[in-house]
């Protein structure tokens, strides 16, 4: 069910360009009307409406593709981004674009398109980035969507465009931990090991020569002996006994 949804969606908004194109049922009026409170059903109808073949064409060719991406490499969370992406899409819109009836919908696909690309990014999966490869080959060109001033012949939603792009991009974010995640190899984690332990200084000493070092290492060097002419202890062995020895060192016994 979930692979076919990207179809469903898709059949919805042929139904409506048929009823409104053979039928003559007028359904444009539905649209998205910034900052109008009769537009306000145009959050949920206009992403549905297109004004000829030319925009339904250019709409629901990349939807299929980019809804099916959606759908099967992210499934835990697909549901989630594309109607959360659906919905901020038009909030935004109907908050700050210009005067006018805004339909199609270039902006969930825009939506889906950075999705993909930021997604694809962040976790480094190799099917992931062959994906969004292919992505950036054939709607690479979204970005002038931007720039309606390129385009002066035609009335671009620019502002729908760009609240999409801005949509899939806070929501790959947010969903970072959901779906398919970065691959972490057995030789990175020993890599990591590696430097951490290369990180760590070494422990030196760092008291200060009190001139006694020659002592010290002469103590450390020659094992200590009972010596009965050397020292001196009592028959219960409690007493502490002190007695310089001809070589000069001090051997202090307890």
């Amino acid at each position: 069910m979930a692979a076919r949804f990207p179809v469903i969606v898709v059949a919805v908004m042929c139904a409506a360009f048929v009823a409104e194109e053979v039928f003559g049922i007028r359904l444009k009026q539905y649209g998205l009307r910034p900052l109008q409170a009769d537009g306000l059903i145009g959050i949920v109808t206009a992403p549905l409406l297109h004004s000829d073949l030319r925009h339904l064409i250019a709409n629901v060719v990349p939807f299929l593709l980019l809804g099916t991406g959606l759908f099967f490499f992210y499934k835990e969370c697909a549901y989630r981004v594309f109607f959360i992406s659906y919905f901020l899409v038009g909030i935004w819109t109907w908050l700050m674009a210009r005067n006018g009836v805004h339909i199609g919908a270039s902006g969930i696909v825009n939506a889906m398109i950075t999705f993909h690309l930021t997604s694809a990014i962040l976790r480094r999966r190799k099917e992931l980035v062959a994906f969004s490869l292919v992505v950036v080959f054939l709607y690479g060109s979204f970005v002038w969507g931007f720039f309606p001033d390129f385009f002066p012949d035609r009335l671009i939603s620019w502002e729908g465009h760009l609240s999409g792009a801005v949509a899939g991009i806070v929501l790959a974010l947010f969903y970072r931990d959901k779906g398919p995640q970065r691959i972490v190899y057995e030789w990175e984690e020993e890599d990591d090991d590696d430097a951490n332990e290369q990180s760590t200084p070494p422990l030196t000493d760092d008291k200060p020569d009190d001139g006694n070092n020659d002592s010290n290492n002469l103590q450390k060097s020659e094992p200590l002996t009972q010596d009965k002419e050397c020292c001196n202890r009592s028959e219960n062995g409690n007493e502490i006994g002190e007695k310089r020895c001809s070589t000069g060192t001090n051997i202090t016994i307890a």
